[in-house]
């Protein structure tokens, strides 16, 4: 195993590309790399692109959606399970995992287009890593960007369970 250029671990052993978490506002909080061979964007296009597309994607959901009669406030966030909303799409060379939370809190998640259903493996990101080693830090300003070392070693340390 090898460090990639965002402190975390290349190798056979993870399918993960990277992780992105925003805040509600589109501030993206943490960006997370395993594995990204190409990168043609500054990290801050990226992210905005990245940002754009998940903004995208749920208003197309919710405008497409046949039994939801009430549309809410564009770009508000939504309770687990309420409205219409996607949670991955594949292309031929990755795949993006999606999961808001009732915070508003998005966590973005490209792999491997091969990876399964990754919902049980996000929440289990948020609830026990990004809220054990970030929000839980007395020295964390929520809804900031973080550099914590902690999070990133248990995430690496999970995400590797996942391969």
């Amino acid at each position: 195993m090898q460090a990639g250029p965002g402190g975390g671990v290349v190798g056979s052993a993870t399918r993960m590309r990277c992780l992105y978490l925003f805040n509600r506002q589109g501030v993206c909080l943490h960006y997370h790399v395993w594995l990204r061979p190409v990168s043609v964007l500054s990290r801050q296009e990226d992210q905005k692109l990245i940002f754009g597309l998940l903004f995208s994607l749920k208003l197309f959901t919710a405008k497409m959606d046949p039994v939801g009669g009430g549309k809410g406030q564009l770009g508000a966030a939504q309770l687990q399970g309420q409205g219409c909303s996607f949670h991955s799409f594949r292309t031929d060379t990755y795949k993006l995992s999606f999961m808001e939370t009732p915070t508003g809190l998005k966590l973005v998640l490209i792999t491997d287009p091969k990876m399964g259903d990754l919902r049980e493996a996000m929440k289990h990101i948020y609830s026990s890593i990004y809220v054990e080693y970030v929000v839980k830090n007395p020295l964390y300003t929520p809804d900031m960007p973080f550099k914590c070392e902690l999070f990133n070693q248990n995430l690496d340390n999970y995400v590797k369970t996942l391969s």
